[in-house]
């Protein structure tokens, strides 16, 4: 079993954040679009993100050429280790005839997918659904104030993106030729790994405190929807575990609780249903060849074993064996991992594993 996180050294400091490469697109994408209508160049130009947020971004590259307009954004990732701290993200932007919409184009370092399993199908470029969004959103508020049709095409580059996606998973995913665009909400906080173990096990002390005979604790938002719809468990009863399983089993080693529900994207409850305690895609990957077995095990054809051992993603392989229950296979090795992991605390486990939109596609108690 890999080893369990253990808490860093912490100075202190806070942790400043950033924004994501969805962001600096967005903003660069507006840019070009007000001077390609308008002549000027915004700078600082603002986007408005999904929350609400109003971050305002300084322009690097300006050019005006026939037919087209680019600007370009240093991305600041603020404190987060982020591979493309410091890129330059340029979005070039052209008119496109009426009735055509905002259609996206990869430049320079910014990848292809190819393969199937990902939120974007094959053959687009590799921005993703939230970044896609945000730049419509921004041309369409540029469009309303200018008195334009909207219809644009939309190229994002990424200086060096092809060297940088070396250093990504981007090639074991089908990505080619750079980077995808990311970012959900279009901010990046910091990941401080101290700071949430910490607050893991003062969300527990909580639930301890009020007497919580049940509580939750959740991968990410879309999970802990999940947990929310299928047990309305109160905030307070609900753990922001992230990718600490470890982290959060170790704890309640020594403050136990009646119950507890962990809950999961289905790749990274089938990571801790390999052992892994660490369930950052930095630290541990989904073993596929191990989901193959499980599929095996549930008495997949030998085709269908080979094609989810191939699989390029975890959300594909769980495509190919729902039908032979291989969600509910990993929640019941996920919850005999963490079993192992309380090293024989009072604790009764449940695992749910969800997809993207948050339905439970795998549960084991």
């Amino acid at each position: 079993m890999d080893a369990e996180p253990e808490d860093p050294p912490d100075d202190g400091r806070p942790l400043r954040r950033g924004w994501t490469t969805g962001a600096c697109a967005t903003a660069a994408a507006k840019a070009a679009y007000r001077a390609l209508l308008t002549g000027v160049f915004p700078d600082p130009v603002e986007i408005v993100l999904p929350k609400g947020e109003r971050p305002s971004f300084a322009l690097a590259l300006e050019e005006r050429g026939d037919g087209f307009a680019r600007a370009g954004i240093v991305k600041d990732a603020g404190d987060d280790p982020d591979v493309t701290h410091g890129a330059l993200i340029v979005a070039r932007v052209r008119l496109l005839p009426p009735g055509s919409g905002v259609v996206f184009k990869a430049g320079e370092g910014v990848g292809m997918v190819t393969m199937p399993g990902l939120p974007i199908p094959p053959g687009e470029p590799a921005i993703n659904p939230a970044p896609r969004a945000m730049m419509r959103a921004a041309i369409a508020e540029v469009a309303a104030e200018e008195g334009a049709s909207g219809d644009v095409e939309i190229e994002i580059s990424i200086r060096d993106g092809a060297a940088l996606a070396l250093r990504t998973w981007n090639p074991r995913l089908g990505i080619v030729g750079g980077l995808s665009v990311l970012g959900t909400t279009g901010v990046v906080v910091p990941y401080s790994c101290s700071a949430w173990i910490h607050s893991i096990h003062r969300g527990v002390d909580v639930a301890r405190a009020v007497g919580y005979a049940h509580i939750g604790a959740a991968v990410g938002a879309t999970s802990e929807g999940a947990l929310k719809r299928l047990y309305g468990l109160p905030d307070t009863a609900l753990i922001d575990m992230g990718d600490f399983a470890g982290g959060l089993l170790k704890y309640l080693r020594a403050h136990p609780v009646p119950k507890l529900s962990i809950a999961g994207g289905f790749a990274k409850m089938s990571k801790l249903a390999a052992g892994s305690m660490d369930l950052h895609s930095g630290r541990s990957q989904v073993d596929l060849s191990g989901l193959a077995e499980l599929a095996a095990e549930r008495g997949a054809t030998a085709e269908l074993v080979a094609q989810i051992a191939a699989a390029p993603t975890g959300l594909q392989a769980l495509r190919l064996g729902g039908a032979i229950g291989l969600g509910d296979a990993v929640a019941a090795k996920a919850r005999a991992a963490a079993i192992e992991a309380l090293r024989g605390a009072e604790v009764a486990i449940e695992v749910i594993a969800v997809d993207r939109n948050g339905a439970i596609v795998g549960r084991a108690n």
